[in-house]
């Protein structure tokens, strides 16, 4: 049933990247700490770099469990599961790392993601996964369900606030500079987003 992968590729990679919508799964290594399951959507906010990196968006909101994490142990699971055509469930597990505005791969990153512009959504980080294991399973029970559109409430919540608003929404929340478990999450004040490229 299942197939393990030695690379993203070919029909592995299609799958993927024509997904709309992926989840991601944290924990700390506190065995009484609290898991995180996410899901994760916005066309264009997800990249497979290589055969063995992926990358995504982590856009602003008001929690920080998944950077709290990474920073923390960098375990990461990525899960993609079709909602149409044949029934297929792809998991990428690996080690995560957020990579921060300030950090000189920021922009290099970036040009992964040519269709998002990153303002309005309050960008915070660039989630990188390097895939230890990669694994397909079906998805039998998965049911059948359409995608109409991408919901534009983020951007449109997001793109009234400037780097320094964001800094202030961010200390605002209970779990953005720290996560539920206590963990130090996002890096606050939040640098400003670099220039773009002329």
């Amino acid at each position: 049933m299942g197939k393990t992968y030695a690379r993203i590729d070919g029909r592995l990679r299609e799958f993927i990247e024509a997904q709309h919508i992926f989840f991601t799964a944290t924990a700390p290594l506190s065995g009484d700490g609290t898991v995180n399951l996410s899901p994760k959507g916005l066309t264009g906010s997800f990249a497979v770099i290589d055969e063995h990196t992926v990358a995504y968006l982590d856009f602003a909101g008001s929690n920080a469990e998944t950077i709290a994490h990474l920073r923390e142990n960098g375990r990461i699971t990525l899960m993609w599961c079709a909602f149409d055509g044949p029934p297929t469930i792809v998991r990428v597990h690996g080690r995560g790392e957020p990579v921060f505005r300030d950090d000189p791969r920021w922009t290099g990153l970036l040009a992964h993601f040519p269709g998002i512009d990153p303002v309005p959504h309050g960008l915070r980080a660039v989630i990188v996964v390097t895939a230890d294991l990669v694994r397909d399973t079906c998805g039998y029970a998965v049911p059948f369900m359409t995608y109409d559109e991408d919901r534009t409430l983020h951007g449109s919540r997001f793109a009234r606030e400037t780097d320094e608003s964001l800094d202030e929404y961010f200390r605002k929340k209970d779990h953005v500079e720290r996560s539920l478990d206590g963990l130090p999450g996002l890096p606050l004040p939040l640098p400003p987003l670099p220039a773009s490229p002329a």
